[in-house]
């Protein structure tokens, strides 16, 4: 049986003996089926964080209620909760500078899998209207200069607020978004960086890569936060290099990492299976 509507929690509490038996009793009594449950413990803070999935099928309260009725949980445990449903997609934004190869992977899968409901894809380039027009997404074309950015980022926030934008992947794009911009959409920007963080920062970490002479690649998606490159991992992958390739091979081989690396984080993040906690996150399966 195919299960369409169900409710997720993201949970990050004080641990504390019973914390578990009170979500699942409450659960239980209301007649929900739990699909999926998770759970890690960070001994050195004693932060318990879990993740826990049900059916909405049977369930006895009805979607909107839901919330107000884990008051008396949520105070007794002081927990950071978060709630969310799998039927409500979550509206999105594709940012894209000049290459294409992680959007390309972000619009097939998405319409292989139906993902995400994409509003739109922005670019500082003109060259992906063709892609856009394909998928049938908007495409807004925004160029940067130094002496624009300000103004450019401004048409960039009013088409955000005007689609109610929830996410906003990065998908190679090569400008820096300002500390304001960012701090309106706190762990809701998901960036790719083409190296193994926190190793070659920056621009051009393949060229720095090659020129250290490592002996492994990588890729990061991260989210965005007011410190370049820096923000919380949520996915790297790494592959092996060697003297024997040149530094258009580093290149190459590191595309591929790129658009698995984004693609990853990105469904994690609309499955709502991350937890952030100091600058850190924990993935779920």
């Amino acid at each position: 049986m195919i299960i369409n509507k169900t409710a997720i929690l993201l949970i990050a509490a004080p641990d504390k003996k019973g914390l578990v038996y009170a979500l699942t009793d409450y659960i239980y009594h209301n007649n929900g089926n739990i699909l999926h449950a998770e759970q890690h413990i960070d001994l050195s803070n004693n932060i318990f964080f879990m993740r826990i999935e049900w059916d909405m099928g049977t369930f006895g309260i009805e979607k909107a209620a839901i919330w107000a009725s884990l008051e008396k949980i949520k105070i007794e445990y002081q927990m950071h909760m978060s709630l969310y449903f799998s039927e409500d997609k979550i509206s999105t934004a594709i940012y894209i500078s000049q290459t294409d190869h992680c959007l390309l992977e972000l619009l097939y899968n998405n319409n292989q899998n139906n993902l995400m409901e994409i509003k739109l894809i922005v670019s500082n380039h003109e060259k992906h209207r063709e892609i856009a027009t394909y998928y049938n997404i908007p495409f807004y074309f925004i160029p940067i200069f130094k002496e624009n950015k300000g103004l450019q980022e401004g048409r960039q926030l009013s088409l955000m607020q005007e689609q109610k934008i929830e996410l906003i992947v990065l998908a190679r794009y090569m400008q820096i978004l300002s500390p304001d911009f960012v701090g309106l959409f706190p762990h809701k920007i998901i960036n790719v960086h083409h190296s193994f963080l926190p190793a070659f920062v920056g621009a051009d970490p393949y060229k720095q890569a090659y020129n250290r002479g490592v002996k492994i690649i990588g890729s990061t998606a991260h989210y965005v936060t007011d410190t370049l490159d820096d923000g919380p991992i949520i996915s790297q992958q790494t592959v092996a290099v060697s003297h024997k390739d040149k530094y258009e091979d580093f290149v190459e081989k590191g595309k591929h990492l790129e658009k698995q690396v984004l693609l990853t984080a990105t469904r994690k993040h609309l499955e709502h299976k991350i937890l952030v906690f100091d600058n850190k996150t924990v993935v779920f399966d």
